[in-house]
């Protein structure tokens, strides 16, 4: 593991890794906004880090620069880091994992996670991400996910989670749940459907949706209020910005219709061009953050 960078290995209760990547896997970066807001809300400590070197291509995921508070020069690496909770309320902590996905080695990559949750004498592994679906943000995010604990498969259907039937290119969390299958450790997934004319929005209703989920799975107990008024507030944008689009208002009444009689599907109706929808709300998210 000498790509894994440890700071100091904590001790702790068979803890649930929960585990999320930008990229791919992640329409409208609802999970890893997920599991910043759990970093945030827990004040989780960092203890380890994977090296990018061997798993990168800089030339697509370029390190940044940003320019500190003493006018130097700082330059970021694209980070896949690990945090860590201990619960008082629980028997169990919490590892959180929050990444980008790798280009290079993914065998490598996910030996190295397997590994380290074995060495933490892990209980299982919970994956997050988002898709385009169909669906609107005037309707509940629907979830889909799995697990390979029955009793946990069993309280999914009580919360009406959807069984993932996936088939298709996949991405490293696909690769994760392999590895996890063959040395049979216990691993569930959970993801949250995004209406597509959000485009790649920053999606803070998604990451709620996300968290309600795993709350009401695990009994986590975060604090969800800033990202439920977060959610709040861009589900208001979303709703002005629409007000002026007759087209995309049409469009909504038609999926609103199947959705509510149970007969949406992805891909169904066709699905107006939105550039100017999409672009008015990057420049809202973008005013939101630099108002923080």
């Amino acid at each position: 593991m000498e790509h894994l960078q440890i700071d100091e290995l904590p001790s702790l209760r068979k803890p649930t890794f929960i585990v999320a990547f930008r990229g791919w896997n992640d329409a409208g970066e609802a999970a890893t906004l997920a599991v910043q807001h759990l970093i945030d809300s827990w004040s989780a400590k960092p203890f380890a880090s994977i090296d990018p070197e061997e798993f990168f291509d800089f030339t697509v995921a370029r390190p940044g620069i940003r320019i500190t508070e003493e006018g130097q020069r700082d330059l970021k690496w694209p980070s896949n880091r690990y945090f860590y909770h201990r619960r008082d309320d629980a028997e169990e902590d919490v590892v959180l994992f929050q990444g980008t996905e790798p280009h290079l080695k993914w065998r490598a990559f996910t030996d190295m996670m397997r590994d380290l949750f074995q060495r933490m004498d892990g209980t299982r592994m919970v994956t997050m991400g988002a898709l385009v679906a169909a669906t609107t943000h005037t309707r509940p995010a629907p979830i889909t996910g799995f697990a390979t604990e029955e009793e946990l498969r069993g309280r999914m259907e009580g919360l009406t989670v959807t069984r993932a039937r996936y088939e298709g290119p996949t991405g490293i969390v696909g690769v994760l749940h392999d590895a996890w299958r063959r040395a049979e450790l216990s691993a569930a997934s959970v993801w949250v459907g995004l209406p597509p004319y959000l485009g790649d929005a920053s999606n803070p209703m998604g990451a709620l949706a996300l968290l309600e989920t795993l709350d009401k799975l695990f009994a986590f107990t975060p604090d969800l209020s800033k990202l439920a008024e977060q959610s709040h507030a861009f589900e208001q944008r979303v709703s002005e910005t629409l007000a002026g689009n007759a087209e995309m208002r049409a469009y909504l009444a038609e999926l609103e219709k199947r959705i509510d009689s149970g007969i949406a599907e992805a891909g169904s109706p066709d699905l107006p061009p939105a550039g100017e929808l999409i672009g008015d709300l990057e420049a809202y998210l973008r005013r939101e953050r630099r108002d923080k």
